[in-house]
């Protein structure tokens, strides 16, 4: 029998998207858990500080004991491949574009977004120094590096939602991970980016300019989604709230002390520490989490999405065609579970986070200067 983790593998040949495309209705039916409980990335990585709600949750025992382990999984690089997994039952909640959400309506997946992590646009147009754009619409005519074919369903609506005609954008897929790299040695005008990429980026010495969706964009982006069958039966649904509460706690925890979410990230995925440093590490766990917050004095909570945004995001899928039926917003995006998931104790949480212990690289970090520095790259 082939185990998940081995279908995970063979999928990155393209299997997985031949068996969905060939379709395979009915595959989607609710039964109780009987393996890890699998989240899939939408990048082809886990090794990023962007999943830093997770594995605060999980180190500091904020999931509870929710009778089921846990996983985190890569998956292959293709944009929508984590929707495809979410429809074939080889993961179990995916962080998909909302693009690449309206993908999988579109083609009969049955899948509801459940909590809105990024609240404000996390993408990012990125720019060799000095060659920057404050106007998208002065992109028209010219060439954009993808580092995927699917992530296209990302840039259209941005560029629309800003006044850009997105067909007369040239996209070029330079391959992941070398997109970044093939603008930076002068291929293409510019590449999609996102926030903590950009910390990342800098690190590795990937020095751009970027125009951030957080500031430019009216859009929301990537959110937890699962099968709609899942909501139905009892038993996943009991342990999705709970699941969700983790993930709450977490940003929660991270919201009050960065550096301690960033050295949880490094104790468990160490190659992090590796690649990013303390300072970028936390950095980039920064500003991923300002996407996810938002204005939280607006909000109900963590992981509320923000409707009318979605509506406005669905809407212009129809209108420039990305979309071919008019999606139903309020079938496919609840904030039902929202005041579950934030219903904790967050004096406990603000307590967890004052009293952790920081490793002497961490405490290093200047958090002042993190600040002072943290948008000058940004363009407008």
């Amino acid at each position: 029998m082939m185990t998940r983790r081995r279908l995970l593998q063979v999928s990155a040949t393209g299997l997985v998207t031949a068996t969905v495309l060939g379709g395979l209705p009915g595959t989607a039916r609710a039964k109780p858990y009987n393996s890890p409980f699998t989240w899939i990335s939408p990048r082809g990585t886990i090794e990023v500080m962007d999943d830093y709600p997770y594995w605060v949750a999980k180190e500091m025992g904020y999931f509870g004991d929710l009778g089921v382990e846990t996983d985190m999984e890569p998956g292959p690089s293709d944009g929508t491949a984590v929707v495809k997994f979410l429809a074939v039952q080889q993961a179990d909640i995916g962080f998909p574009s909302p693009g690449v959400l309206s993908f999988a309506v579109n083609a009969g997946m049955d899948l509801v977004s459940v909590f809105g992590s990024g609240f404000l646009d996390l993408f990012n147009i990125a720019f060799r120094k000095g060659e920057g754009v404050k106007n998208l619409k002065q992109l028209e005519g010219k060439t954009v590096l993808l580092g995927s074919a699917a992530w296209q369903s990302i840039c259209d609506p941005m560029f629309a939602a800003v006044g850009v005609d997105p067909r007369k954008i040239t996209y070029v897929e330079a391959g992941w991970p070398t997109w970044t790299t093939a603008l930076a040695g002068g291929q293409g005008n510019a590449c999609l980016a996102w926030e903590g990429l950009r910390a990342d980026l800098g690190a590795k010495g990937l020095d751009f300019d970027y125009w951030l969706g957080m500031r430019g964009s009216p859009l929301p982006s990537n959110s937890l989604v699962v099968r709609r069958a899942d909501l139905a039966d009892p038993d996943r649904l009991a342990f999705l709230k709970k699941y969700l509460r983790g993930w709450a706690m977490g940003s929660e925890f991270a919201d009050r002390n960065p550096r301690a979410a960033a050295n949880i990230v490094f104790k468990a995925l160490p190659t992090t520490k590796a690649n990013y440093g303390p300072r970028a590490g936390t950095e980039s766990l920064m500003q991923i989490h300002r996407t996810f917050k938002g204005d939280m004095a607006t909000r109900a909570g963590w992981g509320e999405h923000n409707i009318p945004a979605w509506d406005n995001f669905f809407k212009i899928l129809r209108t420039i065609g990305q979309s071919s039926i008019d999606i139903d917003t309020a079938r496919y995006v609840t904030n039902e579970f929202i005041a579950g998931a934030n219903d904790f104790d967050k004096a406990k949480v603000h307590a967890d986070a004052d009293a952790y212990a920081l490793p002497p690289d961490l405490a290093a970090v200047d958090m002042a200067d993190v600040e002072a520095k943290f948008y000058k790259n940004a363009i407008n």
